[in-house]
């Protein structure tokens, strides 16, 4: 039987997303902040750092969404402690993921090609 491997990152990681994303819901809701969501948390092999993955709904409104959530950072933190069971509860540092927006703007442009192209329409359209 092939042994399986559990890493605790990778489990703190997942607890660390489902928990972080409660609180990203309860301050966007709080504060008036722009619609965010976690994408990922990555924590450091020593578990004092996590790095939170988050986007936004509206991505020209990311920076205020980041900026907004590192000034909680210590808040969450304090949180966290309270609820998860873990001896140190790593420091929080959030950043922008691109990558769906940069996902939409590729879409975009292929469409974009696509309806430009002569021929290539849909009968329908005609």
């Amino acid at each position: 039987m092939p042994q399986r491997s559990f890493h605790r990152t990778d489990r703190v990681n997942a607890e660390l997303r489902r928990e972080v994303g409660v609180l990203v819901h309860a301050a966007v809701r709080d504060y008036a902040l722009p619609q965010a969501s976690v994408v990922d948390v990555e924590t450091s092999r020593e578990l004092d750092v996590a790095t939170v993955w988050v986007t936004a709904l509206q991505p020209e409104r990311s920076a205020e969404v980041v900026k907004a959530l590192k000034a909680l950072a210590k808040e969450f933190r304090h949180q966290l402690a309270r609820t998860m069971r873990l001896r140190r509860v790593p420091e929080l540092r959030f950043k922008y993921d691109e990558s769906v927006d940069k996902g939409e703007r590729i879409e975009q442009l292929l469409r974009e090609d696509r309806d430009s192209e002569p021929g290539t329409r849909d009968p329908e359209e005609q």
